[in-house]
């Protein structure tokens, strides 16, 4: 396996991680550079989609991946969390077998009933379906209660019968799947898939602990379920003979070979990411390499809250240096911002601190 010649340190791996920053004139540029944005309802300030595009975009606004969805190419689906993916990604996902569910056990033929009313029409709200085929309520992954028909569309999204078309005040609009009909019969060779899936997640979170990308491997057994065995192959392989890899104070990294560690360029400013960003989403790598541990405690109860509710890391060059809770009242937005101990307030950081806020400011449309 390659190996870098120079050593590496925390430090310098810091400045490699800063490339997942790289800027983007367009949405869909971005998109394509990712290959996977992942999603999440909570909005503080913005969802976790439109805060990892802020800070890739120019120009991005809160909202336009949400608004342009019908016209980009981009798709609502799983790897290795829900989010969304371009049609070349979502390729290396289906066809998915995920095995019989609970909706088709508990309300037979409920799944052929809907399935046929989405065939019918180019677009469909899950009210119209609701109404349409009717089935009372179940209980959904989270524990709260869903119309059984709308945990039918979920189903059938899952495993690319039907795709989002868009949505409507967050709510998703299903339609047919043609482009993933086609998948089924003619589907890409399985060492294809497994071995793509392994190095966009290796290309989208590295670098990263060799450990990582294991977990990542493990987690995407949801995005591709019939072939985990496959997708685990395919990443030991992946780390012996394809990505390079270097230990950095005991830790393995790994990243695709073709990156260049030693054309760096030296990051600058302040950036407030949001919690799910590629930056930050590996705990593992932001412990060992900015030496505290980040937590997201959206679910954790109020008292036991280090950081708060919903905890922005804010990063000073390619160092995290604090976090940032921000709340829009009143047409204003509120900042809460704290720095590690170790962490001298100067005017200059100030200044761009301040900058990064007036950022979200337009960001948000205040």
């Amino acid at each position: 396996m390659p190996n870098h010649p120079a050593p590496l340190t925390p430090a310098t791996l810091r400045a490699f991680a800063w490339h997942t920053l790289k800027p983007h004139t367009s949405l869909q540029a971005a998109l394509d550079a990712l290959g996977f944005v992942q999603a999440d309802p909570i909005r503080a300030p913005a969802r976790a989609q439109d805060l990892t595009l802020l800070q890739r975009v120019r120009g991005y606004r809160a909202g336009d991946l949400e608004r342009l969805y019908p016209t980009l190419d981009a798709e609502e689906d799983m790897l290795p969390n829900y989010g969304f993916v371009t049609r070349h990604v979502q390729a290396l996902l289906h066809p998915r077998e995920p095995g019989e569910t609970r909706i088709e056990r508990e309300h037979p033929g409920l799944l052929n009933e809907v399935r046929a009313l989405v065939q019918e029409r180019a677009e469909v709200h899950p009210r119209e379906v609701a109404a349409a085929v009717g089935r009372g309520r179940v209980v959904n992954a989270w524990g709260g209660q869903s119309a059984a028909t709308t945990r039918a569309l979920d189903v059938l999204h899952r495993r690319g019968e039907v795709r989002v078309t868009r949505r409507v005040g967050g709510t998703r609009l299903y339609g047919p799947a043609p482009h993933l009909a086609a998948l089924r019969e003619a589907p890409l060779p399985t060492p294809e898939r497994v071995r793509g899936a392994v190095h966009l997640l290796a290309a989208l979170y590295g670098p990263l602990p060799e450990a990582s990308l294991g977990y990542l491997v493990s987690l995407s057994r949801f995005g591709l379920p019939h072939l985990h065995g496959e997708l685990r192959a395919a990443s030991r392989t992946a780390v012996r003979e394809e990505l390079t890899g270097v230990k950095v104070d005991g830790v393995r990294y790994v990243w695709p070979a073709e990156w260049d560690a030693g054309a760096l360029a030296t990051p600058r400013g302040v950036r407030i990411v949001g919690p799910f960003d590629p930056l930050v989403w590996d705990r593992r790598r932001f412990t060992h390499l900015h030496g505290w541990t980040y937590r997201f405690e959206a679910y954790t109860p109020a008292g036991k809250r280090q950081f708060g509710y919903y905890a922005l890391p804010v990063f000073q060059a390619e160092r995290a240096v604090g976090w940032a809770n921000l709340k829009v009242e009143g047409g204003e937005l509120r900042a809460d911002v704290q720095f590690m101990p170790d962490i001298r307030e100067t005017a200059a950081l100030k200044k761009r601190l301040e900058a990064e806020l007036e950022r979200y400011r337009q960001f948000l449309g205040l």
